[in-house]
This record gives structure tokens, sequence and C-alpha cells, in this order.
């Protein structure tokens, strides 16, 4: 078992950054694949972003792609989202994920476990 625990969001207007963290405890953290995945009022979650166990793949949306960073800190169990150069269509309910797997992936369907998300509002 992994939980998953975001924190970092809030309103921030446009053009400006936030870093998301999502920490996790349970299993070895530093095997799992990992992804950050948003859902906006009234639309289905979509994927973000996504790292593989060692950070060494990474894979963007490309909405987010040059704006969003992802990032992990095995020794903290911790995987960030620095997000800059915000819009207002980037408002969203943003979910981490764990894979049970160490490679990292674009699919909902792939991710195991899951946070409870954390808000992330830009205005205009």
């Amino acid at each position: 078992q992994v939980q998953l625990v975001e924190s970092g969001g809030g309103l921030v207007q446009a053009g400006g950054s936030l870093r998301l963290s999502c920490a996790a405890s349970g299993r070895a953290f530093n095997s799992n694949g990992m992804g950050w995945f948003r859902q906006a009022p009234g639309k289905e979650r979509d994927f973000v972003t996504a790292i593989n166990w060692s950070g060494a793949t990474t894979y963007y949306a490309d909405s987010v792609k040059g704006r969003f960073t992802i990032s992990r800190d095995n020794a903290k169990n911790t995987v960030y989202l620095q997000m800059n150069s915000l819009k207002p269509e980037d408002t969203a309910v943003y979910y981490c994920g764990a894979r049970s797997y160490g490679n990292a992936d674009t699919r909902e369907s792939q991710y195991a476990y899951w946070g409870q998300g954390t808000q992330v509002t830009v205005s205009s």
C-alpha cells in the first residue's frame, strides 16, 4: 500500500507560479512510477505529467510542456510539480498518483494509488 498526500495548491494570478508536493508513505517509494493528473469542473481527469522511479524519464501533456516540471526526491519520498506561467485553464484539482511499477505512464488506469487532490485556481 502507498499513501499519498498532496499539498501546495492555492490561488494565483495568471503568469504566476506554484509548486505542488506529493508526500508518499508505505511501500518503498523509490520503486514507484509517479504521475500528476488534474480534473477541472465538469471534465474528466486528465494526464499532466509522469516520472519514472529514478527520475530519468518524464512525460508531459502538450498543454503544459515548457511550463511545468516534475521531479522527485526519493530520500524524502516526495514528488514535486513546479508550475510556471500559469494560465486560467490550468485551474483544476490536481491529483498525485503512484504506480505499482517503476516506469512512468500517461494512462490514468495504470495508477494504483491516489492522493486526495489539491485545488489550484488561476485568476485572470
